[in-house]
Order: C-alpha cells, then sequence, then structure tokens
C-alpha cells in the first residue's frame, strides 16, 4: 500500500509527502483512511460526559439526546474526539443555511472583501441564489459570488497577517452556533466553553486546506471544534512536529471533532474533497425533513424550500466546515500591543485555503 509505506517511511516533512499522497485526484487507495462508521483498529469507544447536557438543551441545538451520540477516539491522539453525526433529522439544514444565507452578511469578514467593493458583498445570497437553482452541473457556468466564497469569520475575526486575534476586532458571535458549541463541548467534559471565534471554510471538489496548528488563540486548554456538512473529505491528523506522518480519517455530512488537551497543537490539513460515498449528489441525513414540532426555546429555524434548493445545489459539489474556538480564558485580556495591531482582516492571497490550480504553483501553506 502506497500510503501505507509513506507513513512508514517518516523523517523529514512526512506530513506534507502523505497531503501530497491523497491530493492527487486519482488517487484510489483509500484502505489505510480511517472509518468512524466502521471503527477497529486504533479506534476505541470515548466516554462523554452525558449528564451536562439536558435532552431538552440538545434539542434545542437540533441533536440527539447525548446518551445516543456515538464518540470515538484515537490511539496516540489523547485529547482527540469524533462524534459521527448526532443531529436529528433535518437540522443540518439549519446550520447550511446559516453559513450561506446569514453568517457571510456583514459585519462578518469574507475572503471577497480582499477584492471587491465593500457594497459589493453585502447579500452574497441574494446575488447568487437563482444563478445557483437554475445551474446545470453538466456544464462549466461562471461561478456565482456563494460558489467564490473560500472563508468567513466570526466574532474575534482572525487576522491572516498577523496570525492573531485582537480586542479590536470584534463582531457578536451568532447566539445559534454559540449555544450549538456549548452543548457540544459540555458533552465532551468543557462546561463553560464559550464560542468567541469562528473559522467558515468553503470547500469545492477541487478545494484542500494547507498543513496548519491553530495556535493563535490564547487559552489552548479550552477545546477546537470542527462541525463538516455536505460532500465528504479526507483529514490529515499529524503530531507537534511535522516529521511525524499523520493519521488519515473520512469526515462526513455531520460528523463533528473535538481536538482538546494534547490534540489541541497538533498539525492538520484537508488534502481533498470526495464526493459522498453513498453515491447520490447528497448525502441521505441532508434528504431529511425538519420536523414540524420544534422544541420550546430552540435555535434551530425551518428553511423554506425556496431557500433549501438553492443549499442543495451548492452542496452538490461542496462541502462546508465550521471550526469553533474559545480565544480567551475566563477574565483574561488581549496583551496591549495585539489591541494597537490594525484590522489586517485577511492576507493578500488567500493562501490558507487552495484550490487545485493554486497547488499546483505553491507548496500548501
Amino acid at each position: 500500500m502506497a500510503a501505507a509505506a509513506l507513513t512508514r517511511e517518516g523523517g523529514e516533512d512526512a506530513f506534507r509527502r502523505l497531503f501530497r499522497f491523497y491530493r492527487q485526484r486519482d488517487a484510489s487507495d483509500l484502505r489505510g483512511v480511517v472509518d468512524f462508521s466502521v471503527p477497529g483498529g486504533q479506534v476505541f469507544r470515548s466516554q462523554l460526559s452525558v449528564s451536562s447536557v439536558s435532552d431538552q438543551d440538545a434539542y434545542r441545538a437540533g441533536l440527539q439526546p447525548v446518551s445516543q451520540w456515538k464518540a470515538y477516539g484515537l490511539n496516540g491522539y489523547p485529547g482527540f474526539i469524533f462524534i459521527p453525526n448526532p443531529f436529528l433529522p433535518g437540522c443540518q439544514r439549519h446550520w447550511v443555511k446559516q453559513c450561506l444565507k446569514l453568517y457571510p452578511e456583514k459585519p462578518n469578514v469574507c475572503n471577497l472583501d480582499l477584492h471587491m467593493a465593500p457594497e459589493k458583498t453585502i447579500d452574497l445570497w441574494g446575488q447568487s441564489k437563482e444563478k445557483l437553482r437554475r445551474k446545470d452541473s453538466s456544464k462549466r457556468e461562471p461561478r456565482s459570488l456563494l460558489e467564490k466564497l473560500r472563508w468567513v469569520t466570526l466574532g474575534y475575526h482572525y487576522n491572516w497577517d498577523t496570525k492573531k486575534y485582537s480586542a479590536n476586532h470584534h463582531t457578536p458571535f451568532p447566539s445559534d452556533l454559540a449555544f450549538l458549541s456549548e452543548q457540544v463541548a459540555a458533552a465532551c467534559g468543557f462546561r463553560g466553553f464559550q464560542a468567541q471565534a469562528g473559522i467558515l471554510n468553503y470547500y469545492h471538489f477541487d478545494s484542500s486546506l494547507g498543513i496548519h496548528v491553530d495556535e493563535s488563540e490564547l487559552d489552548h486548554s479550552r477545546p477546537l471544534l470542527s462541525f463538516s456538512f455536505g460532500q465528504s473529505s479526507i483529514f490529515l491528523l499529524g503530531g507537534l512536529k511535522r516529521e511525524e506522518a499523520p493519521t488519515a480519517m473520512f469526515m462526513h455530512s455531520g460528523d463533528i471533532m473535538v481536538m482538546s488537551g494534547f490534540s489541541r497543537l497538533l498539525y492538520h490539513a484537508v488534502p481533498r474533497v470526495l464526493p459522498n460515498p453513498e453515491g447520490t449528489a447528497l448525502p441521505s441525513c441532508l434528504d431529511q425533513a425538519l420536523s414540524s414540532d420544534l422544541p420550546v426555546g430552540s435555535v434551530i429555524e425551518h428553511s423554506s424550500d425556496e431557500d433549501w434548493q438553492v443549499c442543495a445545489k451548492y452542496l452538490q459539489s461542496s462541502r462546508i466546515n465550521m471550526t469553533i474556538r474559545q480565544v480567551l480564558a475566563e477574565g483574561q485580556t488581549f496583551p496591549e500591543e495585539s489591541v494597537t495591531n490594525g484590522k489586517g482582516q485577511a492576507p493578500s492571497e488567500d493562501s490558507h485555503h487552495q484550490e487545485n490550480s493554486r497547488a499546483k504553483r505553491q507548496k500548501p501553506n
């Protein structure tokens, strides 16, 4: 097995070699990729804090009762928790719609702000929905603005130039996403987690996410939460150094990953987006309708058929990932020098999130 040979090889930047291997569009040797739907080998069942989240709060967040979740860990990666789709039927649709329709709105920041006048990025959904709905997947057509979206930042906006957050570049964090994140964190043993910053990544079949470590948050004792929707992907989780070969795993729609403790500061990447393994245009979990009987106080909203048609068309060739972080510990403030940094909200080029054409020209970030 080519992947297994590369894993054993180790040495200088073993991570990059495996990234390139799985990045290949014709890489058919996926036998070494961990699939949590059929756990075994280095995968083991992980315990959750069932009593930390009431069934009512789980329902309000669009989640099954925690007692019904399955959670897994990986040998060699203490603090890593993988939760295969714990969402209630139809509830993934809410988060997809929020990521496409609401969260890209101002005052949040997106990659398109680098190249377009502010008035041009005010309503990406409104400018794209008709084009997306009519799109013929069999033809190559110019991409809508939504299809050109690569990332959106929420809460404390990440500064892609300085790799820092600052007190003077902050907007209110979405309350529904904060509630979801707090319930998942509590179920994993992190009560009191505060969702303070979010980076939403938008992938297509020609996209990847470069090798990196999420270390800019000032409090590393709190976990990093990752939510995925749409098409599947291969996720690589490595070590504290790039010389350590990573473990490859599948991420499917609705899956949640939690990186905490030792695993909080490990190298990771997404080399490849894969078509839904069920062979259908969308995963079956996204075909499920939302119950008409939502609990009192639910953060989940019904999507209109019209809105979901747009979202579904987008997801036929795309994947959305939300990563949520707590930046500051309770009572902690930013160092004085960080407050005086300019907003510098993004790099001159999108070096973190790559497409195939760019990946050929430059190495992963």
